[in-house]
């Protein structure tokens, strides 16, 4: 009996016990409606960080609990569809274990207006299905802070010194504004430009092709894009800045921006001048509009063939040298017709001159022996350019959209280069000497126009859409080519000399005419078909013209060995089936697009005539698994024909490099290539928290190399060749992690992994030669970004092989060190000082017996005024080391390279940046 009794007070205070628990409970509804609002999302955080701790769903009738909790302070964040979110904060101990929040009554955001029924905090970032959205109102920013400063504070998202925005582990192709492209396809002139108090929100998501966003198929087109919302009562009114700095040895920067913002319409204006490397307009982009010598062939077979002549250095900016660039643009945008119509036009012009002194060091392997070649160049570039785009938009009526694109470009560059080098063999004797000076100047014309019409039809999924396009290159140069070559003997006694003396005459032209048409077919509710017919014809005309000297300063003497007249028409016809499956995480497409192509090309000079017709495959595999909105995994494939240039099969003869003389092969077939990706990420809002790990692999059949040939003297004949029984390959792989550590101040500390290689070959006197590229660098970073202090720092060795298969004792590898910070303090009296600097070094190798340290320390302190802020003046100071050197190391083929050049180097810096803001209501005032 005692021990029944015994048993029973054991389970009755178990029973007690277990009925104490923490819990809590309530029901989802619409109050207003009468309705129970099932699958809402009901979670609950931690209110010390706003972690994740509990989390589930609404059942059919509202009803949500959570059994078995811990004491601690909380927040209940509750959402759904098209109603505001709610959120509370609660706590449970042993005087409150249990809570009923009973009805909750959710407001739909129509209803809301003015009101705010939120409790606590607003929430800082919502998911909308495939959009991570960043309420801009819960960060705090500084007065007169720029959309970049937003971005910072935004967890998962870095911007680098130059503007850079790496959002979840991908780089961002498109900043957006209010939906629009604002300047093109600049994102550093709204980041850098646009003011962080006029946002409302920031979405993040991949931006589709416009023609996947039509068809609703997934064509695997997509770019990282962000897209600022901006505050209604920010969309009237004008703001701008001015920036104007003088510093020590002349260097000087003035930047200004206007903008006019008028409900839908945005007018705006922009204009830079500096010797310090701030160009302003993005020129990193001139690559869309400057071109290199060849005629090249892409992998549907689309020829198109370069504008600008082998002597010209292209006149652009890319780091190297000493820059002065004077730049401006305006723009315009506005939707009318209850926004049926919309136009969205650019005009920008710009100036840019670059002084250049490199110095290159090459190191060429052949089977028996080792030549260096030790060369200076001192080049100069100018270059002058104009580009007007516009972009028309009209919706036709329900079903139907026509969208037309156009664009311009005229520029003028002139080219002026002055190359000494010394060759000189493995026992360091003079082998040879090269004096050669080039100076060209071109004038080119670029004209692109696009119309792109798309229709839907009764059945749902069922659409088609057609694409007209055409594009026009043009460009003119002339230039000279004036060269001393000498050559030696193991004694070094002089055996022979080339002298040079010639003016190059070229015209090249490329029209491409293309269609397109594409039927997208439902065949059940998750399997689509995408079909397409395309339509291209391209002509290409070249005519280069070299005359010799007669007598000194008369160049009437044609020079038919080293001019070139032929003309290259091609007509190309495309087919092509994608299967698209969808449903519900999973997404597949298969299929192919296959080219026949009729190619025709006439070389006047030499009376050849070469005809060629090819077919070329293109299939494609693409496999996404959506775990959530924030987690993913994906793998594709794609294979394509490369087929030779036409360099490759009948070469543009040239000689600007005496050393150095290509042939052609007209034997030459198609290589395979043969491209894997994969990718894998997740993302945890809440906690910061980002993984990623990519990764691809490409091997190629049938490559087409170069089989080179050198003789005694140190010339080099370069022809190319197909590779049989060898598969050239590259793969790169990546890995990143990176989270938010309470321990560490709520400061994000991450760890990222990448590596990358290649295999290649190429034939050298006869043997063949492969050459090994990898490197892997792992980084560790931290980055913290408060109202008053702002940091980051990346930092991480660097293994890398750089090795040639003929001399591999001769290679260049080691362990080599890169580290970036940035960090800024903000001290009473509206004191402001930042500073970054960056750290480079790259041990001495077998093939170079020169170590490199580069340590580049860059500091500001800034002082404004007024309450606004509006007012600031900056003593800043550039490489206060000395030691922005340029210097870089690759190799190729049979060569490694070690390239320096001159930079921009230490200056101190006065400025005055005055910032001015009447945006939706009265003026600010000082």
């Amino acid at each position: 009996m005692k021990r029944t009794l015994l048993l029973l007070a054991l389970i009755l205070t178990f029973s007690v016990a277990r009925s104490q628990t923490n819990s809590i409970k309530g029901v989802v509804a619409d109050i207003s409606s009468n309705v129970k609002l099932h699958n809402a999302t009901v979670s609950v955080l931690n209110a010390k960080d706003s972690t994740l701790y509990k989390f589930t769903r609404a059942n059919a009738e509202g009803n949500f609990s959570f059994p078995n909790m811990k004491n601690g302070n909380f927040i209940l964040l509750i959402t759904y569809p098209e109603y505001a979110d709610f959120v509370n904060k609660f706590s449970l101990d042993s005087a409150n274990r249990s809570i009923d929040f009973k009805a909750i009554d959710m407001k739909t955001k129509a209803k809301l207006l003015n009101e705010v029924i939120i409790k606590g905090q607003a929430a800082a970032i919502k998911i909308k299905g495939d959009t991570t959205e960043f309420n801009a109102s819960a960060y705090k920013i500084q007065p007169n802070d720029r959309v970049e400063d937003l971005l910072k504070k935004f967890p998962g998202v870095t911007v680098d010194a130059q503007g850079k925005i790496t959002a979840q582990g991908k780089a961002v192709e498109k900043v957006l504004v209010d939906g629009e492209e604002f300047f093109g396809d600049d994102p550093t002139l709204v980041t850098k430009n646009l003011r962080a108090d006029m946002v409302d929100k920031v979405q993040l998501f991949e931006k589709s092709s416009d023609q996947a966003a039509f068809t609703g198929v997934d064509d695997g087109q997509k770019k990282q894009t962000l897209n600022i919302v901006l505050k209604e009562d920010k969309k009237q009114g004008y703001f701008g800045k001015i920036d104007a700095g003088y510093g020590t040895d002349d260097f000087y920067q003035i930047q200004a921006m206007f903008n006019k913002f008028k409900k839908k319409e945005k007018i705006a204006g922009y204009f830079t001048s500096s010797n310090t490397g701030k160009t302003g307009l993005g020129w990193d982009d001139a690559g869309k509009y400057g071109s290199s010598s060849n005629m090249e062939m892409t992998d549907d077979g689309m020829i198109f063939m370069s504008s600008s002549d082998e002597l010209d250095g292209g006149g652009r900016y890319w780091g190297e040298g000493i820059p002065v660039a004077h730049n401006g643009g305006v723009h315009y945008e506005n939707k009318w017709n209850n926004d049926k119509e919309s136009i969205n036009t650019n005009y920008k012009a710009g100036s840019l001159n670059v002084k250049i002194n490199k110095n290159t060091i090459n190191q060429r392997n052949l089977p028996d022996a080792i030549f260096n070649t030790n060369s200076t160049a001192n080049t100069e570039n100018d270059m002058f350019r104009q580009k007007i785009d516009a972009t028309y938009n009209i919706k036709l009526d329900t079903t139907s959209n026509l969208k037309v694109t156009i664009d311009g470009t005229l520029k003028n560059s002139q080219s002026d280069v002055i190359d000494k080098s010394t060759g000189r063999r493995g026992d360091n004797s003079l082998l040879n000497t090269a004096d050669r000076t080039t100076n060209n100047d071109t004038k080119q014309q670029v004209f692109n126009l696009s119309a792109f019409y798309t229709k839907k039809l009764k059945k749902a999924g069922r659409n088609f859409s057609i694409n007209l396009s055409q594009a026009y290159n043009k460009s003119n140069s002339d230039g000279f080519l004036k060269s001393t070559n000498r050559f030696f003997d193991e004694n070094e006694d002089l055996t022979s000399t080339e002298k040079i003396d010639q003016l190059k005459d070229n015209s090249i032209l490329t029209n491409r005419l293309s269609s397109n048409v594409t039927f997208t077919e439902p065949l059940s509710k998750s399997l689509s078909l995408v079909a397409n017919y395309g339509l291209t014809y391209t002509i290409n005309k070249a005519d280069r013209i070299t005359y010799d000297a007669s007598t000194p300063g008369v160049y009437d003497q044609f020079n038919s060995e080293f001019s070139n007249n032929f003309q290259a028409d091609q007509l190309l016809n495309q087919v092509g089936a994608i299967f698209n499956y969808k449903k519900g995480k999973t997404v597949i497409n298969l299929g192919t697009k296959t080219s026949f192509i009729n190619f025709d090309q006439t070389e006047v000079y030499s009376n050849q005539r070469l005809k060629r017709n090819f077919t070329n495959w293109l299939p494609q595999a693409s496999y996404q698994y959506k775990f959530s909105a924030q987690k993913s995994f994906s793998i594709n494939y794609n294979g394509s024909n490369t087929q030779p240039s036409v360099n490759q099969l009948q070469p543009v003869r040239t000689n600007d490099d005496p050393l150095n003389i290509v042939e052609g092969n007209d034997q030459l077939k198609p290589a395979y290539n043969n491209r894997f990706n994969i990718r894998y990420n997740t993302y945890k809002v809440l906690t910061s928290r980002n993984f990623y790990v990519s990764g691809g692999f490409n091997f190629t059949n049938n490559q087409i190399v170069s089989n080179n040939t050198t003789d005694d003297g140190g010339k080099t004949t370069y022809r190319t060749v197909n590779l049989e029984d060898k598969l050239p390959y590259n793969y790169n792989a990546y890995m990143g992690y990176s989270r938010k550590f309470a321990f560490l101040g709520n400061m994000n500390a991450g760890l990222n992994l990448g590596g990358n290689g290649s295999r290649s070959y190429n034939y050298v006197n006869g043997n063949l030669n492969v050459t090994d590229n990898q490197s892997i660098s792992p980084s560790l970073n931290l980055s913290s970004y408060g109202d008053k202090n702002q940091f980051y720092m990346s930092f991480g060795p660097r293994y890398f092989v750089q090795e040639s298969s003929l001399q591999r004792q001769a290679n260049n590898k080691g362990w080599g060190y890169n580290g970036y910070m940035d960090l800024s303090f903000k001290l009473p009296k509206k004191i402001t000082i930042r500073s970054d600097a960056e750290y480079t070094y790259q041990p001495s190798s077998a093939s170079f017996d020169n170590s490199f340290e580069r340590f580049v320390i860059n500091a500001a302190i800034t002082k404004a005024f007024f309450k606004e802020e509006s007012l600031k003046v900056m003593l800043s100071a550039n490489d206060i080391l000395k030691q922005n050197i340029g210097f870089s190391r690759s190799a190729s083929t049979n060569s490694i390279t070690q390239t320096s050049y001159n930079n921009i180097s230490r200056y101190f810096m006065f400025s005055l940046i005055w910032d001015f803001n009447k945006m939706g209501g009265a003026p600010k005032t000082n």
